[in-house]
Order: structure tokens, then sequence, then C-alpha cells
């Protein structure tokens, strides 16, 4: 029978993992945040061109991975989140050759114009399209994601050791702060400006857009971060006391 903490570890890694694929399939797709929301675009001078929140819509995921992140840390520790990053990595690098795999099975005769009514000449270019993400961004992906979580990790754990295990929101506020700067500019660097022609001042723009909305949305979880602590505190309490007896 298992223990609640391997229950605990079992689901929160779930999710993590979960979170973190879909967030690299979906962040193909550049979205305008201001028409998104019904806003003009902002249009600010910025890096020697204008600057609006034109995003990856694996900002919708990230934030709360980077949270996950949080979670685990506090309960787990260091070699919990390496274990799931480096596990994640890997089902990402499988997910994306079984897509590879999908993409090169030739398709029925009749499938490829099967997206007409909806506007779509050919779906299997469409299908292509859409999860035939290029190596560089795949590599660009797994990089950042793992440089960020191992950051992400080591900054967390020691400010919680500085702290005495108080200020979950500073460890928490900090580490994100660190690690989501660099994940927001290095997968645009390697994916976008090495990998594809991208200018350095696109790269400059989105990443800073990722960015700030990443990092206000990871503040505003706070909340939700000593809220869902509480919860695994108390799903632990008998565990703990267990542990005392």
């Amino acid at each position: 029978m298992r223990s609640k903490r391997q229950k605990l570890f079992i689901v929160l890694g779930g999710f993590f993992i979960i979170n973190v694929i879909v967030a690299e399939f979906i962040g193909v797709k550049i979205f305008s945040l201001e028409s998104t929301m019904g806003w003009d675009q902002f249009k600010i001078p910025l890096f020697g061109s204008v600057f609006s929140f034109d995003l990856t819509a694996g900002v919708l995921l990230w934030p709360v991975v980077f949270v996950m992140t949080d979670i685990i840390n506090e309960h787990f520790g260091v070699k919990g989140v390496k274990f799931l990053s480096w596990l994640a990595a890997a089902l990402i690098v499988y997910a994306f050759f079984m897509v590879f795999m999908a993409i090169a099975l030739v398709p029925a005769a009749w499938w490829p114009g099967s997206g007409e009514t909806m506007g779509v000449a050919d779906m299997q270019v469409a299908f292509k399209a859409v999860f035939g993400q290029g190596l560089w961004i795949i590599i660009g992906s797994l990089i950042s994601f793992l440089v960020g979580q191992i950051i992400d990790a080591m900054i967390f754990q020691r400010i919680k050791l500085i702290y005495n295990h108080r200020m979950l929101w500073l460890r928490s506020t900090v580490s994100t702060l660190f690690s989501q700067f660099i994940d927001s500019y290095l997968v645009l660097f390697i994916a976008f400006y090495i990998g594809s022609n991208w200018s350095f001042v696109r790269v400059l723009s989105i990443g800073t857009g990722n960015y700030i909305y990443k990092f206000c949305i990871a503040i505003l979880m706070i909340p939700v971060l000593y809220l869902v602590h509480a919860l695994i505190n108390k799903y632990l309490a008998d565990d703990i006391e267990d542990a005392k007896d």
C-alpha cells in the first residue's frame, strides 16, 4: 500500500508533466494579449521598435509549471524536482517522436480535403504545420526548460535554508524571478534566433512580453501556492504524526 507521500508525489508529478507537455505543443502559437482582452495594442517604444504583448500560447501554462515546481520542491526537495524535470524532458522527446511518426503516415485519400468547409484547404499540411515543430524549437524548449527548472529548484532551496523554512512567498517569488527570466529568453533565442529567421529585436520583444506576463501571473498565484501548501500539510498530517510515534 503506497504511503500518502508517495501518492502525493505521483499526483503532483503527473499534473506537472502534463502541463509541461501541453505547454510545449501549444507554444508554437503567437497571440496578442491586448486583442484577446479586447484592448488596443499598447505599442510602447522599446528596443528601437514598437513593443506590444505578442506572447507564445505556452505562457498559459508555464506559470502553473513553475508554481508546481515550488510546491514539489517544498515537499520533496531538489531531488524530486530534478527527477520530474528529467522525466518530463524524456517524455517530451517521446511525444515529439510519436508526432513525427504520425506526420509521416500517408493520409487517407479523402482526409486532406475534409476540412474545406472550415476553411482548411489541406488537413495534412495543417497537421504538419501545427504539430511538426522544427528541431531547433524542440532543442530550445528542452534546454530552457531544464536550465530554468534546475535554477528554480536551487534558488528555492537556498532561500528556504537561509530563512529557516519561513517566508514561502519570498523563495517562490525570487526563484521564479530568475528561472522565468532565463526560460523566457533562452527558448526564443535558441529556437527562433539561431534556428529560424527571427530578428534579435523580435526575440527581445516577445521574450520580454512572455516574462512580464508569466511573472505577474506567478505573483497572483501566491495565494494559490499557500492554499495548496496548507491542503498538502493537512493531507500529510497523519503520516507526519505516524512518523513521530
